[in-house]
């Protein structure tokens, strides 16, 4: 299944053609505060800065949480991102004491953006589009770089100075402080938090989706001890050129995902999905980290609430969708589950609604179904005798 989607995805991004910025080999600009480790050739990977050739406050360019909120559209987030020019260097994972990658963690405990000059050994070019992490523009080795003078957020001066606290109970605590999710990743990922001996480098993606697992599963442990919601709730949201429902049940926490491409690039209709019971989840999901940043949203409100739910997510991306980075399923479902919610009954009156704002029939997404299929057949419905068709 991950080859399907990842082999779908990776046709769907080479076919992307966007303006990247223009710059020289040599760069006076500010970064967001931004950084990205790469993952190629681990464990020596490319790490470095992204800036952009604008000075002043570039924050907006690094702060997923913010562009849904204020209403930015894809242009507007595709023209942020073309405009980051990533510098790179190829650095040891372990090799924290480098000076480069000590400018590394300044930038990612930074508390606002940064001057930055940075002169490259060649002419930055191409550009980055990946599901798993927001795109950048141009790229080139770095030669030069030098920053000014940084002030580090509180909060994430506490965790990168307290060298006997576990990495978990770092995230944990920035979360519940309101500290931004995208601000932790990048701490995370230059190894600037968890006990000393074991900080290393983690490239942007993968810290990513460490992030968001690790957030989920400490949350669920909270959860598992709550009350059942005692009825059927239905969340939805739609921005960026996907709708999302999420189903609420009442029952033990269990969880499914379930994702459409309808007509993006052509004729298709793809569903990719994957699900874990109330026991939990053995592997890597096999549709890559939308999977873990969406459990991780949908139980930041359960928590909130104090209550403990199941929950079916079907989302459905349509023409014009361009793959942004999970942040646009964390984001979007965060926004679903801060929208007041509708109550049905019982789970057909549920998923008769939410088939009403589908394009795809309901029928196809059970049929790609484990959890939800699953869940019918327990309650003797079959799906065509109460989805439209």
């Amino acid at each position: 299944m991950i080859n399907g989607k990842t082999a779908y995805l990776k046709k769907l991004t080479s076919k992307i053609k966007m303006q990247s910025v223009d710059v020289g080999k040599e760069l006076e600009g500010s970064t967001p505060p931004s950084v990205f480790i790469g993952s190629w050739n681990y464990p020596k990977v490319y790490a470095g800065p992204m800036i952009a050739p604008l000075q002043g406050d570039t924050t907006i360019m690094d702060m997923p949480e913010s562009w849904i909120p204020q209403e930015k559209t894809q242009d507007d987030i595709i023209g942020y991102r073309m405009s980051l020019v990533r510098g790179k260097q190829q650095v040891g994972i372990r090799d924290l004491e480098n000076g480069f990658v000590e400018k590394l963690q300044d930038i990612s405990l930074a508390s606002k953006s940064i001057g930055s000059e940075a002169e490259f050994g060649n002419k930055p070019r191409g550009q980055s589009f990946s599901d798993e992490h927001a795109p950048h523009g141009p790229s080139a080795i770095i030669q030069k770089f030098d920053i000014e003078n940084v002030k580090w957020d509180h909060q994430l001066e506490k965790v990168f100075y307290d060298s006997d606290l576990r990495a978990a109970d770092a995230l944990i605590n920035l979360h519940n402080k309101g500290v931004p999710f995208s601000n932790m990743q990048k701490a995370f990922s230059v190894g600037a938090m968890g006990v000393g001996k074991r900080r290393r480098l983690v490239p942007t993606r993968w810290s990513i989706t460490a992030c968001d697992s690790t957030i989920a599963d400490i949350l669920l442990r909270d959860v598992r001890q709550y009350d059942i919601l005692d009825v059927h709730r239905v969340y939805e949201f739609k921005s960026l050129n996907n709708y999302y429902a999420v189903l609420l049940m009442p029952t033990e926490w269990q969880y499914e995902w379930m994702e459409a491409f309808l007509r993006v690039m052509g004729n298709e209709e793809l569903i990719f999905s994957d699900s874990e019971s109330n026991a939990g989840k053995k592997g890597y999901s096999t549709v890559g980290g939308c999977y873990y940043t969406c459990k991780m949203a949908i139980l930041e409100a359960l928590a909130q609430e104090k209550v403990q739910a199941g929950a079916i997510v079907l989302r459905e991306a349509y023409n014009g969708y361009v793959p942004l980075g999970v942040f646009n399923v964390r984001e979007n479902v965060r926004n679903a589950m801060s929208q007041p919610p509708r109550e049905f009954e019982d789970m057909k009156t549920a998923l008769n609604y939410i088939s009403l704002k589908l394009r795809l029939p309901m029928k196809r997404f059970v049929e790609q179904s484990s959890l939800l299929k699953e869940l019918l057949q327990s309650r003797q419905t079959t799906l065509d005798s109460f989805i439209p068709k």
